[in-house]
C-alpha cells in the first residue's frame, strides 16, 4: 500500500501512489485559512495529513456553522471537481496542519486510469452528505453538552491529539451557539473531569467519559468512516 498520512491517499497500491506523488504539492494549512468560498469553481483537491477542515453554511446575518468535517481521512473538493462542479459549502481551516494538493485536471486524469479510486472518492462524498445530514439532525436535537463532547471526539480522532488549539469564539461558531453557552459547557465538562480548559486551548482528560456523555452521532459518524476506509 502507498505510504501517505492521508488514508484514501494510502488505500492506494504502492505502483498508483508513485504515479501520483509527483503531482502532489504538499502546503501547510494555517488556522482560520478559507480553502473555497460556496459557489466557487474548484481548482484545487486538499487531501490532509494532519489538521482539520470545516464544512460550514454562512447565513446572511452573517453567522456560520458547521456541517461537516474533513480530516486525514478525507478529501476537499474531490467530488465537485470530478464533475467540474462548482464548490457547495465554504471550506475553512479549523485546526492547523498539512495537506497535500492535487489539481483538479491531474486528478480527473488520474481517475480515469484508476476507477477504484474514482469510486472510492465518490462513496467518501456519501460520506460527507451523511454527516451533513447527522450534523443537522444533531443540532436540532441534541443538548449543547452532548454536542460538545461530540465534536471535540470527532476533532481529537483526525488530529490524533488530546491537545486542541480552540478558542471558544470559534467553537460556538461551528455549534452555532452562543459563546456563553460554550463558555457554560466547557466550565460543566471541566468541572467534571472530562476536559481542562484554558484560553484557547482544550485538553481532553477522560476518553471514556466524553464518549459516554455524546450524543449517538459521534459514533454514527465514527461508522460511516470505518466502513469507507475497510
Amino acid at each position: 500500500m502507498a505510504q501517505s498520512p492521508n488514508q484514501l491517499l494510502a488505500s492506494l497500491s504502492a505502483k498508483s501512489f508513485a504515479a501520483l506523488e509527483p503531482h502532489l504539492k504538499i502546503i501547510e494549512l494555517p488556522f482560520a485559512r478559507i480553502l473555497a468560498e460556496a459557489g466557487s469553481k474548484v481548482e484545487r483537491v486538499y487531501f490532509p495529513h494532519s489538521g482539520v477542515i470545516s464544512l460550514v453554511v454562512e447565513l446572511s446575518i452573517g453567522d456560520m456553522i458547521e456541517t461537516a468535517m474533513v480530516g486525514r481521512d478525507g478529501v476537499l473538493n474531490a467530488a465537485a471537481a470530478l464533475d467540474g462542479k462548482v464548490t457547495l459549502n465554504k471550506s475553512i481551516v479549523q485546526l492547523a496542519g498539512v495537506a497535500a494538493v492535487l489539481t483538479v485536471d491531474r486528478l480527473r486524469d488520474f481517475c480515469d486510469e484508476n476507477p477504484r479510486f474514482r469510486s472510492l472518492l465518490i462513496r467518501h462524498d456519501q460520506v460527507l452528505f451523511a454527516q451533513s445530514q447527522q450534523s443537522a439532525a444533531c443540532n436540532a436535537s441534541h443538548s449543547v453538552e452532548t454536542r460538545m463532547c461530540r465534536w471535540l471526539l470527532r476533532m481529537r480522532d483526525l488530529a490524533s491529539n488530546d491537545d486542541l488549539q480552540l478558542t471558544q469564539e470559534f467553537l460556538a461558531q461551528m455549534l452555532g451557539v452562543t459563546r456563553p453557552s460554550v463558555s457554560l459547557v466547557a466550565n460543566t465538562l471541566q468541572k467534571a473531569g472530562l476536559i481542562k480548559y484554558r484560553r484557547g486551548h482544550i485538553r481532553i482528560l477522560d476518553l471514556a467519559g466524553m464518549k459516554e456523555g455524546s450524543c449517538e452521532c459521534y459514533a454514527t459518524v465514527k461508522a460511516h468512516y470505518d466502513r469507507l476506509l475497510h
